[in-house]
C-alpha cells in the first residue's frame, strides 16, 4: 500500500481548541490536539487512512478489545527546532516496536507508510500544538485495538489504528521515592512483558496504588521467579550508577526494550562511561548503598525521559541517594538528549526525523 501525504482524506476542525492551552502551564495528558489519524483493518487489509477532528468513537458493547485485552500502544514525542521545524525522536523505532507488540497480541502488521506518512500529515496539520516552551513537547500516542463485535475468545478479524497527541510538560514534578516490590509481579518469563500491551499496565495499577498509599511514587519490579533481580521501575526502565559504572538490567521477554533506555546507553558509551547490561540483584543495590557506591538511580522512558530516584525502599528501610545536583552522569546524559531532540546538538546516530512546514 502506498500512501501519499497529500492524498490522506482530511476533515479539519471548524475552530481550533488551542486557545484552551497555556503553554507556560501544561498539565500532562489533559488537553488534546485538534486532529487524529484513524485507519481500520478489515477484510484482511488496512484500509485508507483518514484524518478527522479529535473526538469520541462509537463502539459496540461487544467490542472484543474491551473483553479480551487485544490492545497495544506506543509513546513518542515531537519537538521544534530554532527554525520552527518539527523534530520526531526515533519514530521508526516506535513503529518497529509497535509491530513487535502486535505480533505478540495477534494484531496484523501495520505498514510503515501508514505510520510515517500519517504521522507527518497529522503533525503538519497540528504543528501549532508543538510547544515552543523549554522542557515541553508534543506527546504522541499511536495505538491499535481489536474491533470485532463478538463475544468469543479468539483473535479479532478487525482492528483500528489511531494516533492522537497532547502537549505535555514534565511527567514527574519531583524526584521519585520508589519501593522494591517483593511479592507482586509485572511480568513472567514467556509472558507479554516485552510488549507494550494495555493489559501489562492495568495489572500493575493495584500493587502500585498499595505502595503509593505508603508514601512512595512507584515500584521497582523484581523477577517473577525469585524476586531477587531488578527488572523495571513503574512504567520505566531503571538504571543505577554504581562506583562510576552505568548498570541496568538486560532486556528480556520480561523487560521492555525501551527506546529512551537505548538512547541513554548509547550516549553514555559516546561519553566513555562504562556501561553494563546484565542481571542486577536487589542485594547488589543494597550492598552498594551501604558501601557508599550507589551514586545515582533513575528511570528512563518517553514520558519522563530521565526520572531521578531520590529514595529506594526495601525490607522496611529507606535508602536515600545523593543529591540530584551532584549526579554527573544522568544529568549530563539528560542534557545531551534534550539538545539532540531539539536540534541543538549533532544527530550522530540519525535519531531525528525532521518534518519541514
Amino acid at each position: 500500500m502506498s500512501v501519499d501525504t497529500l492524498t490522506i482524506p482530511t476533515q479539519t476542525v471548524s475552530q481550533s481548541r488551542i486557545s484552551e492551552l497555556d503553554f507556560n502551564n501544561i498539565e500532562f495528558g489533559k488537553i488534546f490536539a485538534d486532529h487524529m489519524l484513524v485507519v481500520d483493518y478489515k477484510d484482511g487489509a488496512w484500509q485508507t487512512p483518514e484524518i478527522k477532528p479529535y473526538g469520541n468513537m462509537s463502539l459496540s458493547p461487544a467490542t472484543s478489545a474491551l473483553h479480551y485485552g487485544q490492545a497495544i500502544f506506543e509513546g513518542m514525542k515531537a519537538y521544534k527546532n530554532a527554525a520552527g521545524d518539527i523534530l520526531l525522536f526515533r519514530p521508526l523505532d516506535n513503529f518497529r516496536r509497535l509491530n513487535i507488540s502486535g505480533e505478540r497480541m495477534c494484531i496484523p502488521e501495520l505498514p510503515e507508510e501508514i505510520f510515517m506518512q500519517g504521522l507527518e500529515q497529522l503533525l503538519r496539520l497540528d504543528a501549532a500544538w508543538v510547544p515552543p516552551t523549554a522542557g515541553c513537547a508534543l506527546y504522541i500516542r499511536p495505538f491499535i485495538f481489536a474491533t470485532d463485535d463478538f463475544i468469543g475468545v479468539r483473535p479479532s478479524s478487525s482492528y483500528r489504528f489511531v494516533v492522537f497527541s497532547c502537549p505535555v510538560g514534565a511527567y514527574y514534578g519531583q524526584p521519585l521515592r520508589v519501593a522494591i516490590e517483593p511479592n507482586y509481579v509485572r511480568s513472567a518469563e514467556g509472558g507479554a512483558g516485552y510488549a507494550k500491551a494495555a493489559g501489562n499496565y492495568g495489572a500493575a495499577l493495584y500493587p502500585a496504588r498499595k505502595m503509593q498509599e505508603r508514601g512512595y511514587h512507584q515500584l521497582i519490579w523484581t523477577d517473577a521467579r525469585e524476586h531477587k533481580y531488578i527488572e523495571e521501575s513503574g512504567t520505566m526502565n531503571v538504571m543505577f550508577v554504581i562506583d562510576g559504572k552505568l548498570v541496568t538490567p538486560a532486556v528480556s521477554t520480561t523487560i521492555l526494550a525501551g527506546i529512551t533506555r537505548d538512547s541513554v546507553l548509547q550516549i553514555a558509551r559516546d561519553k566513555g562511561i562504562p556501561v553494563e547490561e546484565r542481571k542486577v540483584a536487589v542485594s547488589e543495590i543494597v550492598e552498594a548503598h551501604k558501601a557508599g557506591k550507589l551514586q545515582e538511580a533513575f528511570g528512563t522512558g518517553t514520558a519522563a525521559t530521565i526520572a531521578q530516584i531520590a529514595t529506594i525502599h526495601y525490607n522496611g528501610e529507606d535508602m536515600n541517594l545523593p543529591a540530584l545536583e551532584g549526579r554527573e552522569i544522568s544529568n549530563s546524559i539528560a542534557a545531551e538528549l534534550d539538545r539532540i531532540k531539539t536540534g541543538q546538538a549533532p544527530d550522530a546516530h540519525n535519531w531525528i526525523h525532521k518534518i519541514s512546514l
